[in-house]
């Protein structure tokens, strides 16, 4: 596996050296290295100078997120229970915040009512949420230095040197991420992807209907009797849904219905235009013309 160069996580290197600015000027005690498009990566630096006695030297490391974080203010590093990372995942855990405390309005959703703790981070009682990334802003700085103090010794007489290691957490990207996705876009494997997962869904489907076959026998050998009367009742709604037609359904069923004065005037019209359909048949059977 490819390993990173350490330049690979540093972005900025400031390095101070206590030197006799009579001796060595007013300049040459400051070192610095900044990052650039162009810079190739190395595993180490060094730094030298002539002189003959201990000095006291202070290294200043910024590291090289990629994504930035940023470092929050305390009072919401306190609230949101992280004290430095990406803009969005800040974001997120803000959101994440407002919503466990149901600190939305009710009816303007657009609107944030903020707690105590919110108020005095962003020293107001209401926001709205297109607020949010503006007032953010000022509660952000630039990540803190990692500080290493150290003391050169002038090696004199074979004298052991002074060495000192350090171990720095540095996140890097998973290698592994390029690898699948390089093989999830392959053309080669597309169809080949589909062609499983439709194999997918079809198995969650036989599985789904198994278990509803499973659950309908269980409950028939648990209870069979009053399995099969509701099991008939739903049957016999499901029958009148399907057969029956626009109407009012149960209180058709009673005499009182047919009594209403509108339905007496409709079965009269009925029986009305029925006369008349048979008189007209049999005024044309025997052949009577209306005049």
């Amino acid at each position: 596996m490819h390993c990173s160069l350490f330049s690979s996580a540093i972005s900025h290197i400031i390095q101070v050296i206590e030197l006799d600015k009579d001796i060595y000027g007013p300049d040459n005690h400051l070192v610095e290295w900044h990052r650039t498009p162009t810079t190739n990566e190395t595993d180490g630096f060094q730094v030298k100078r002539p002189g003959d006695r201990p000095v006291k030297c202070t290294i200043l490391l910024l590291l090289d997120y990629q994504p930035m974080k940023f470092k929050l203010h305390p009072r919401l590093a306190k609230v949101l229970g992280i004290a430095a990372e990406t803009r969005p995942k800040i974001i997120e855990a803000l959101w994440q915040y407002i919503k466990t405390h149901k600190l939305q309005d009710p009816v303007d959703h657009d609107t944030v009512n903020n707690d105590t703790f919110l108020e005095q981070v962003f020293s107001c009682k209401r926001m709205r949420f297109m607020e949010i990334p503006q007032r953010l802003h000022q509660l952000l700085q630039q990540p803190d230095p990692l500080v290493l103090s150290h003391i050169i010794k002038h090696n004199e007489g074979g004298a052991e040197k002074n060495t000192a290691c350090y171990d720095i957490d540095v996140e890097v990207e998973d290698p592994l991420k390029q690898h699948m996705a390089a093989f999830v876009h392959a053309q080669a494997n597309t169809q080949d992807i589909a062609n499983l997962d439709q194999k997918i869904y079809d198995v969650v489907d036989q599985i789904n209907e198994w278990k509803t076959r499973r659950d309908f026998y269980i409950r028939f050998a648990d209870h069979p009797h009053e399995f099969i009367r509701k099991w008939l009742v739903s049957q016999s709604q499901d029958l009148k849904t399907m057969t029956e037609a626009s109407g009012e359904g149960e209180a058709e069923r009673r005499a009182d219905h047919y009594y209403k004065p509108e339905t007496q005037e409709g079965v009269f019209r009925y029986i009305y235009q029925k006369v008349q359909q048979k008189r007209a048949e049999l005024e044309q059977g025997l052949g009577v013309r209306n005049n």
